[in-house]
Order: C-alpha cells, then sequence, then structure tokens
C-alpha cells in the first residue's frame, strides 16, 4: 500500500499471498521433516481455515480495514504482555483439554483466524501460534511448525480467489515469493537449531513489530 498505493486493496492483498506461500510452503516442510506434527488434528483445521480465508478475501472489498487493525493492536498489545511476563509460556505443558474440545477449539480458532487472514492478513502466523501454545498446549517448536500447515491453507484459499478475479501482479509477486523462501530457508534452519527460548525473543520481537505498523496504519488513517 506505500509502495504500489495507484492498485486496489484487493490486487495488493493478492498479490502478497505468493510470496507468503511460497515462504510457508518450504519452512512448513522443513518443519515437517524434523518435528513431529498431529496428522490427526491439523488437517481439519487446515480445513475450516482455507473456508475462512476464502470468505474473508470476498468480503475484503466490503468491510473498512481501518474498523479492524485498533483491535487488533490492542489484541496484539495484550498478547506481547502475556508472552513477555510468562517466562513459561511456550513452553511444552500438558492439555487440559480433552481431544474433542481441541478438535473444537480449534476448528473455531482456524476458521476465524483464516478469515482474517483473507480480509487483512498481517500477524496471522502470530495468532496460530498463540492458538496452539495457550490452547493445544503446544510448545514454540510445534506451535510453529504447526501453525505454517494451517498459514499454508490460508493462504492458498486467498490465492484461489485473488487469482480467479485478476487481482494478483505477478511481476511482482514471484521475484518476492523467491525472497521469501529464502528468508524460509535460514528461518527454520535458525529455529531448530536456537530452539524455544530463541523463538519466544523472536515471536516477541514479531509482535512488537507488527504493533508499530498497525500503530503507523492507525495513525496514518486519522491524519
Amino acid at each position: 500500500m506505500i509502495v504500489l498505493p495507484q492498485y486496489p486493496v484487493a490486487t495488493l492483498l493478492g498479490t502478497t499471498k505468493i510470496p507468503s506461500i511460497s515462504g510457508t510452503a518450504f519452512a512448513a516442510w522443513r518443519y515437517s521433516r524434523q518435528v513431529q506434527l498431529d496428522w490427526k488434528l491439523l488437517p481439519f483445521i487446515a480445513l475450516l481455515a482455507f473456508g475462512g480465508a476464502f470468505l474473508g478475501a470476498y468480503c475484503v472489498s466490503m468491510i473498512d480495514n481501518s474498523v479492524i487493525k485498533p483491535v487488533i493492536f490492542f489484541v496484539l498489545l495484550i498478547v506481547a504482555g502475556y508472552t513477555y511476563f510468562n517466562k513459561n509460556f511456550g513452553q511444552a505443558k500438558p492439555t487440559v483439554h480433552s481431544r474433542g474440545m481441541q478438535l473444537a477449539l480449534g476448528l473455531l480458532c482456524g476458521f476465524i483466524i483464516g478469515f482474517y487472514d483473507g480480509l487483512i492478513g498481517p500477524g496471522t502466523g502470530t495468532f496460530l501460534i498463540l492458538i496452539f501454545i495457550a490452547l493445544l498446549g503446544y510448545d514454540f517448536i510445534h506451535a510453529s511448525a504447526s501453525a505454517k500447515l494451517v498459514n499454508l491453507a490460508t493462504n492458498l484459499a486467498a490465492i484461489v480467489y485473488f487469482g480467479s478475479t485478476g487481482h494478483i501482479l505477478y511481476q511482482f509477486a514471484l521475484p518476492m515469493a523467491a525472497c521469501n523462501m529464502a528468508g524460509a530457508f535460514f528461518g527454520t534452519r535458525l529455529a531448530l537449531l536456537k530452539g524455544n527460548a530463541f523463538i519466544r525473543i523472536f515471536f516477541l520481537c514479531v509482535v512488537f513489530a507488527t504493533l508499530l505498523r498497525f500503530a503507523w496504519d492507525i495513525w496514518a488513517a486519522n491524519h
């Protein structure tokens, strides 16, 4: 929106989904080789997230993002504070929910976050990691790996919609995709090498950076 303000928002969102899915797919593949994933749960969450993202992409031209962003800003602020002050957040712990409750919570949150990803996008991975840790009892490594798989489904849904409606600028999307894959290669390698403590710190940095971006968007919209 800053570099290419002459294009519709839907076109810019559609364009960013190509590099997003390339980096996410590569990271998901890397994680799946070294992290044991819950294949009895994740495909169902990914399926609902796909549906939510498709609906969100459809609605993107109908809802004013300036209404949603202040809400997300305060949610991220709470996430940052909770993660910072809770030193054990992101460490492996036994879940207190039954398998059925885990599935129900995963499906509900998958659909909601998928809808958000199709509608706006930034912070989706952060929210997914938070859900897998806070509700399903994953550690940061397993939460990051699982979030990549679900995020892959949301990106695919958005690409299906935006691509079918001509809202992707491939001349920008493809070079960005190559760079995103390179970043995913080094990022997953570093995460698997450094472990949970490092990811916790990096997670806080990403949340803080996203907060700054949302704060800028909110300020710019009001000035």
